[in-house]
């Protein structure tokens, strides 16, 4: 009961202050779009810059840790596009953009913050080697899958259809600062030395980004009213908090997996679907009302499913 209220409920309070400061008016959609841009475009990229600029590259990318999460994220996939396709009868886009709902955790905003509370800061660098490939990856696969889907129609060439994805995931500020990030360590291994004055402007800009993003979520959120589609929305909330996060335990147990490396492969495949999910879909216009209300609810429900796998793992 105490990691309920003192890992995961300060992290969930700050996402509900800013759901409420908007529900109240009080904090407005210009304000809550503003704040957000500030985040995503540059204190978390900043952040991430940061992060993988200092993670040590030969110790932390192992198959160990990415292969049960990755595999966990793609099974959940597979499993919500086939439910949304021979379960519910949805469209083809919509499959896609459901399957990546199910797909795509909120590795960032939630998963840093809870684990670094469960465990203490040195307990992130399997989040950060994880994190280094998820947006990347991800996207480059969810927006591959919808091109070609939408490319049966369109009558577009495979080369073509790659080259939107590719340029489509590296026009992205997440991406940006990961690359910008792996490229400044491969420098500093290569003998480079930043100034300090350079490294304190960075800490200051990193330190703004998660309260700043968690605020803004919390405003975003306000936004995505739960409507319809329940029982498509609850396979969404249980591919993302229960069956990916099973799946990465079980394989992480199979492959010797450390326990460092078990925390941080498993909580962050226990986060809820991400804002990008709902982005993702908006894009597309696919499933729109499915990913923002799983959004919403999984965030919600993540707060009881996150609580178990931190009483499950060591």
């Amino acid at each position: 009961m105490s990691a309920l209220f003192t890992i995961i409920l300060p992290v969930f309070l700050v996402v509900g202050f800013g759901y409420l400061v908007s529900w109240r008016g009080w904090f407005g959609e210009s304000a809550v779009n503003g704040l957000m841009n500030f985040a995503q475009n540059f204190a978390v990229p900043t952040l991430l810059f940061a992060s993988m600029a200092r993670l040590d590259l030969g110790s932390e990318f192992r198959a160990t840790l990415l292969i049960p999460f990755y595999v966990g994220a793609f099974a959940s996939f597979t499993a919500g596009w086939a439910a949304a396709k021979y379960l519910f009868k949805r469209g083809p886009e919509d499959c896609v953009a459901i399957g990546f709902v199910c797909l795509f955790s909120n590795s960032l905003l939630l998963g840093i913050p809870i684990t670094e509370r469960a465990y203490g800061p040195d307990a992130l660098h399997g989040n950060w080697a994880i994190i280094a490939l998820h947006s990347p990856l991800l996207y480059t696969f969810g927006i591959s899958v919808m091109e070609f889907t939408r490319a049966r129609d369109s009558g577009l060439s495979l080369g073509r259809v790659a080259i939107r994805a590719l340029s489509g995931v590296l026009r992205t500020a997440l991406v940006i600062g990961i690359l910008c990030g792996l490229a400044m360590n491969l420098l500093m291994q290569a003998g480079l030395v930043m100034p300090a004055g350079f490294w304190a402007a960075v800490e200051m800009i990193s330190r703004a980004a998660l309260p700043a993003a968690l605020f803004g979520l919390g405003g975003i959120l306000y936004r995505y009213r739960p409507e319809g589609d329940m029982t498509t929305i609850a396979m969404c909330c249980a591919c993302g908090l229960i069956l990916h996060p099973a799946i990465t335990f079980g394989l992480g147990k199979a492959v010797g997996l450390d326990t460092a490396g078990m925390r941080s492969a498993v909580m962050t495949a226990a986060m809820a679907p991400g804002v990008n999910a709902y982005l993702f879909a908006n894009i597309y216009g696919a499933a729109r009302r499915v990913a923002a209300s799983s959004v919403l609810m999984g965030t919600a429900l993540s707060i009881f499913s996150v609580w178990m796998w931190l009483t499950i793992l060591p």
